[in-house]
């Protein structure tokens, strides 16, 4: 910032069923909080108004969490994930990618939102791959993103994504993202991965075979026996075998959510690896031990794999956001003529 002042900022996420908010100084969280609603409330709702209640709030408590802080105060609220969709506070068109910091930082939507905050309010856009529209036989050549360009922001500049790599996110959507020579996104595929693993272990016949939570600790053997039997056999194939398990073999619920997971990796790995080829080093988030196996199979398929933790993840999103604002920032300044 001017005169060298310390840049704050607000930063929000907000996802499909999860929003955060951060004071962001000098591209480091100092505080943070967060709230269990996202974009589905909005929709199914059916008014955005819900997303600026929960919004308010959420600054609300962020001044109350400050208290003697002496952080200076933030120069702008800036946001990026589903906050920027159809069912968003406001909609803003993907951009096309490459996208990197100077892209988004300009193609950033500047409004004032008063019944929200006094700040203005930058709306960071997502990411498109292919164009915006396109005939039925091509559809499976495009791709979007709403959050993780900004996050590809924040891992790049720390050093933890470097140009010509690719950040595979394991979250409800298993996505890939390729950065160019430049550390612009240039293309990303996502499949549904983590929404239809959840499903398989609560809706379905198997959910009397297997927890339903997401695994504190998974069994490499068994995840490589779902994996063999997925990639010989088809992801529904090496689906009923978890039932064959519990009817037919001696297994644990635990040992039985091990192949079922290792039958999700052999479905995914080779397709999103079809789609954008994993080459030089790949970020794997997501967390947990899933993420873990994941990058134990890229080890051994020749991949250079990086384990990137929940507060990597956190942190690479509140730096993105910061640098976009803040170099959206500079920019204006630079473009407004001074005084003779």
């Amino acid at each position: 910032m001017n005169g060298g002042a310390r840049a704050s900022f607000i930063g929000v996420d907000m996802g499909t069923t999860n929003t955060r908010v951060w004071r962001i100084v000098d591209g480091r969280i100092v505080q943070r909080v967060q709230a269990g609603v996202g974009i589905r409330d909005s929709a199914v709702a059916g008014r955005p108004e819900v997303l600026c209640e929960v919004l308010r709030r959420l600054l609300q408590q962020l001044d109350a969490a400050a208290g003697a802080e002496a952080a200076p105060p933030p120069v702008a609220l800036v946001a990026a994930g589903m906050i920027t969709s159809d069912h968003g506070l406001l909609e803003v068109p993907h951009l096309p990618a490459p996208a990197g910091l100077l892209e988004l930082s300009a193609a950033v939507r500047v409004c004032n939102m008063p019944e929200l905050c006094a700040l203005t309010v930058h709306l960071v856009p997502g990411v498109r791959t292919g164009e915006p529209l396109v005939a039925r036989e091509r559809v499976g050549q495009t791709d979007i993103m709403r959050g993780e360009e900004t996050l590809c922001v924040g891992l790049h500049a720390a050093g933890i994504l470097p140009a010509g790599g690719s950040l595979l996110n394991l979250g409800s959507h298993w996505k890939v993202i390729h950065l160019d020579s430049a550390g612009r996104v240039a293309r990303s595929a996502t499949a549904l991965t983590g929404e239809l693993l959840h499903a398989a272990q609560t809706q379905t016949l198997l959910a009397g075979s297997v927890p339903s939570e997401r695994p504190e600790r998974l069994h490499p053997d068994w995840v490589e026996g779902g994996l063999r039997e997925a990639r010989g056999s088809g992801l529904e194939r090496a689906l009923f075998c978890v039932r064959l398990l519990e009817q037919r073999a001696e297994s644990t619920p635990e040992q039985r959510l091990s192949y079922l997971v290792g039958a999700f990796i052999g479905s995914a790995l080779p397709w999103l690896e079809r789609e954008i080829p994993l080459r030089g080093s790949v970020a794997v988030a997501g967390g947990g031990p899933i993420a873990e196996r994941v990058g134990r199979v890229l080890e051994r398929m020749g991949r250079k794999a990086r384990l990137v933790d929940a507060a990597e993840v956190e942190e690479g999103m509140a730096r993105g956001l910061a640098l976009i604002a803040a170099e959206r920032l500079r920019a204006e300044r630079s473009s407004t003529p001074t005084s003779p």
